[in-house]
This record gives structure tokens, sequence and C-alpha cells, in this order.
């Protein structure tokens, strides 16, 4: 990208895109996704946040949710595991941006220096960059 930048999080949305609809991602993201040389992570807030709405009938996915995260694993996708420091600051955050699971990705992203692949524009007041 030219920026510096080679680690990305991944948000939820734009990973269900990744999977299932690619033309919804932005040039860029889809850039970045497909780059080898960046390093993708995906939070564990995601995953979490998939099985909660795989469960509740409001996310249909064609495949077992486990076989997902085997697929994203052998595309060279990493987990961000949640840690005190990502729980206590996504606590902490200001709300411009209610999504508990939002929250936690900025959170991460602010803890680890990661840019978000996002098109959600509610994660810009809290400073993370974001690219879309």
């Amino acid at each position: 990208m030219g920026d510096g930048v080679s680690q990305f999080l991944v948000d939820t949305h734009t990973l269900l895109w990744w999977l299932s609809n690619q033309e919804l991602l932005s040039t860029k993201a889809n850039a970045v996704l497909r780059d080898p040389r960046n390093t993708l992570l995906v939070s564990a807030a995601t995953a979490w946040e998939l099985a909660i709405k795989v469960k509740a009938g409001k996310l249909k996915i064609s495949v077992r949710l486990n076989d997902v995260l085997v697929l994203l694993e052998e595309a060279g996708f990493l987990a961000l595991p949640i840690t005190l420091d990502h729980a206590v600051r996504a606590g902490a955050l200001p709300e411009h941006h209610r999504d508990p699971f939002d929250r936690m990705l900025i959170a991460q992203a602010q803890a680890e220096g990661l840019a978000v692949l996002s098109n959600d524009r509610l994660f810009d007041p809290y400073g993370v960059k974001r690219i879309w």
C-alpha cells in the first residue's frame, strides 16, 4: 500500500464479503486482502459475533462456522485473541459507537497499532486508521 502498514484487522462485514460477495469490497480493501505481503488478522470478537448471529438466525451461512474458521486459517488469516488490555480499552472508549464487537475491534486496533479494513465510518472518531 506504500504507507508502511502491513498488518490489518479485518472487520466482520469485510470478512463476510470476502467469503461470499467480493464485489461489495472496495478496490482498496480488495487489494489489501489479496496482497500476500500483508498480515490479515481476525479478532476473536469477530468469531464471537458470527457465532451469536448465526445462532440467533440473523446471519445465514452456507457452511458450518467451524468450516469458516478452517477456511480462514487455510487462507492465511491469523487469529487476534482478546487480551485484558483490549477489554479494558473497549470498555473505556467514548460512546461514538455502541456496537460491542466493533468497540472491541477499535480497542484492539488502538492497542496493537493496526489499520482496520472496514467501510464503517463510525470507527473514524477513535483515531484508528481505516482502510476502505
